[in-house]
C-alpha cells in the first residue's frame, strides 16, 4: 500500500534527545536543592511531554517533605533550563537526514507529531537541520489533547487533506502505536528510542523497522501518489 502522509514521533525516533533532557531536569533539580538523578532513570519516564516528565519524576521526592507549589516551580524552572539548551546537546539518529531527503525528494508529505511542547519540538527540530523536511510540527500543547489520543493524528490528516487510511505514523513507544491504532492509521515503530525500558515490539505495531533507512526503503518501494 502506498501512504499520503508519514507522520514522525520525535525524541527516540528522529532525535536522541534523552542527554539534553536529562541535563535540564537535573538542573531544574539543583535549583531547588533536590537530588540529581541518573540519565536512565529520567529517560525511563519521557513520552509524555516535560509536564509529565518532571512531574512523575518528582514522586520519588514525596520523602523530602516536596509540596504541589514546589513541584510547580520545578517544572518552571525545567521550562527555563530546557528553553535554553533545547537541540544544543543532541543528535539526530544515524540515516535520519538522508531517510527524510529520500523521502523528500519522492514527493512524500511529512509530519512530525510529538509530545514534546511545540517551542521545544521547534528548536530542536531547527538546531538540528529537520524542521524543513516537515509541512506540519505538532506538539503535545498543540490541541487540547496529546499523543495517544485518537484526535491528535485525525487533526493532522484532516489539515493536511489526508485520508486516515493512507497514513502511517512512526514511533518509538507504546504511546505512538496506541496513537496510531485509536486515530485509525497504520502503526510503524523503530526499537531503538525510549519505551521504558519495554521493548516497543510487544506494542504490536503493525510493521517494526531496524531504522529510518529501512522507513524509507518502505515507504518508496510501496510508490507515492
Amino acid at each position: 500500500m502506498n501512504y499520503d502522509l508519514i507522520t514522525f514521533d520525535l525524541d527516540g525516533t528522529l532525535v536522541d534527545t534523552a542527554a539534553e533532557i536529562a541535563e535540564a531536569v537535573n538542573q531544574a533539580l539543583d535549583q531547588h536543592g533536590l537530588a540529581r538523578r541518573p540519565v536512565d532513570q529520567i529517560e525511563s519516564l519521557m513520552g509524555a511531554g516535560a509536564n509529565a516528565l518532571v512531574r512523575r519524576l518528582l514522586v520519588g521526592h514525596a520523602s523530602q517533605g516536596l509540596t504541589p507549589q514546589v513541584a510547580d516551580a520545578v517544572v518552571a524552572s525545567f521550562e527555563s533550563c530546557y528553553g535554553a539548551i533545547a537541540g544544543t546537546q543532541c543528535a539526530p539518529y544515524p540515516g535520519c537526514f538522508k531517510a527524510l531527503s529520500r523521502l523528500q525528494a519522492a514527493g512524500v508529505h511529512m509530519a512530525c507529531v510529538t509530545n514534546k511542547e511545540l517551542r521545544h519540538a521547534r528548536a530542536v527540530l531547527r538546531r538540528v537541520g529537520l524542521h524543513d523536511f516537515f509541512a506540519t510540527v505538532v506538539g503535545g500543547d498543540s490541541y487540547a489533547n496529546k499523543k495517544p489520543h485518537r484526535s491528535v493524528l485525525r487533526n493532522v490528516a484532516a489539515g493536511m487533506g489526508v485520508a486516515l487510511s493512507r497514513v502511517t505514523h512512526v514511533g518509538d513507544s507504546s504511546i505512538d502505536v496506541e496513537a496510531a491504532r485509536n486515530a485509525g492509521v497504520t502503526a510503524w515503530a523503530v526499537p531503538y528510542g525510549y519505551n521504558a525500558g519495554v521493548p516497543v515490539a510487544l506494542s504490536k505495531p503493525d510493521r517494526m523497522f531496524d531504522d529510518l533507512a529501512a522507513v524509507a526503503d518502505a515507504v518508496l518501494e510501496a510508490g507515492v501518489s
